[in-house]
């Protein structure tokens, strides 16, 4: 085990307490995403295990060295552990390539330049490695930072919305050369999202939490075919939800049905098409069934009234 956090508590002041024996543990060499709504607690977790924040009471442990947070360290920050934020605290008078092999070994002055060129490739700025960080966006500046805390190769490294300022072409480049590079250099990473679909083929785990409480812990998976409430069901975008009244009325045999889970058939359960809207590689449709408004994806456009069955 790499993590694990310990009947921690932690709050922002007297009247905002966030985390209250919060317990939790991460295997060395996972890929884990820590999910939830704004102001859940993912960004404070996330400072608290770097050693930003001082909780109250509990204990932080890596890789069976207890952690003590700011109270101990002089410098901010744990030894073992980076953390890319959303403040990318790059050098201003520094080249890209500076940034990236700041606290890369001057020995070998060509064995490290080929290590900073290695790096910009696996973030996509290879070509910006003599601009200085004032001349970047502010996605740019994001992925630099990314590659400077690479460099370190840390026990942990932690990644706060790293594609928050990206835009969607970007993103797609960027998570899956990350993702491969962390895979294969056997690093831990712990990484918040707002957007769980962006991350999904390649989290070994997902943690969801709800005002500082850990509200669910499984696999991608897992968590995707069971939620174990609405509000988990809701990160993974949109969402058809029965309550369990409407459920054992209607013979479903779950509570949480995504819109391509419920198909348009030539006989079933009958309903009315009250919009049809193309979405690219579907049709988004509102659908009244007996009395409730579904969201239902299908490969043509409706109209009327249609069959529905929930698989």
């Amino acid at each position: 085990m790499l993590l694990e956090i310990k009947n921690l508590h932690f709050s922002h002041n007297e009247n905002q307490k966030l985390f209250q024996n919060f317990n939790l543990k991460i295997d060395e060499g996972r890929i884990v995403a820590l999910a939830g709504e704004s102001g859940c607690g993912k960004s404070t977790l996330l400072n608290l295990i770097y050693g930003l924040l001082q909780w109250e009471s509990g204990e932080i442990i890596l890789d069976n060295e207890n952690l003590y947070g700011p109270k101990k360290n002089i410098v901010p920050g744990e030894t073992d552990i980076k953390m890319v934020a959303q403040t990318y605290d790059l050098m201003p008078y520094a080249t890209v390539a500076e940034n990236v092999g700041k606290f890369l070994s001057n020995i070998n002055l060509e064995k490290k330049k080929e290590k900073v060129i290695q790096l910009l490739e696996v973030v996509g700025m290879e070509n910006f490695a003599d601009i200085l960080p004032k001349n970047l966006s502010g996605g740019q500046q994001q992925r630099v930072a990314i590659a400077r805390s690479l460099s370190q190769m840390p026990k942990l490294l932690l990644l706060d919305e790293p594609f928050s300022s990206l835009d969607y072409s970007r993103k797609i480049e960027l998570r899956e050369r990350l993702f491969k590079y962390v895979k294969e250099n056997g690093l831990s990473l712990i990484i918040s999202t707002h957007d769980i679909q962006e991350i999904m083929p390649w989290t070994d785990r997902l943690i969801i939490l709800k005002d500082g409480r850990l509200i669910q812990s499984d696999s991608i998976k897992e968590t995707y075919e069971n939620p174990y409430t609405d509000y988990v069901a809701k990160l993974f975008g949109e969402v058809n939800i029965f309550s369990d009244e409407e459920k054992n009325h209607l013979n479903l045999s779950k509570n949480f049905y995504f819109p391509h889970q419920i198909n348009i058939t030539e006989s079933g359960l009958e309903a009315k098409v009250l919009e049809s809207r193309f979405a690219g590689s579907y049709f988004w449709n509102k659908i009244n069934f007996k009395g409730k408004n579904l969201v239902v994806y299908s490969e043509q456009e409706l109209s009327g009234n249609v069959y529905l069955e929930f698989v």
